[in-house]
């Protein structure tokens, strides 16, 4: 029987490197990221403001980078402020440097 590709074994930095290449696929996230680090931290109703998409689009878009572990929310209800994960942002720009180089 022969193997795909899906079935091989990947180390460790490849498999990361490949999540965090799927949650910055999209515009909307790369915009989320820009902005969150020149915000520091900021509610999910500040980026509804300043996106063109509605509340449950932004929030599907935060949950992929969440899901990566580019950012981190933290419930202060009724609402979620939402920062980078400064380490795993760091691995991301490591990670994708040691690809092109």
């Amino acid at each position: 029987m022969k193997r795909t590709i899906l079935e091989n074994n990947f180390d460790e930095k490849t498999e990361q490197l490949a999540l965090y290449a799927k949650a910055l696929s999209h515009p909307t996230r790369i915009m989320i990221l820009q902005h969150l680090e020149k915000q520091s931290c900021c509610f999910t109703g500040d980026l509804v403001e300043i996106l063109p998409i509605s509340q449950s689009t932004v929030s599907q878009h935060l949950k992929e980078l969440k899901n990566a572990g580019l950012i981190q929310g933290e419930i202060k209800p009724p609402r979620i402020k939402y920062c980078v994960n400064k380490e795993n942002w760091e691995n991301a720009r490591i990670l994708f440097k040691s690809l092109f180089d």
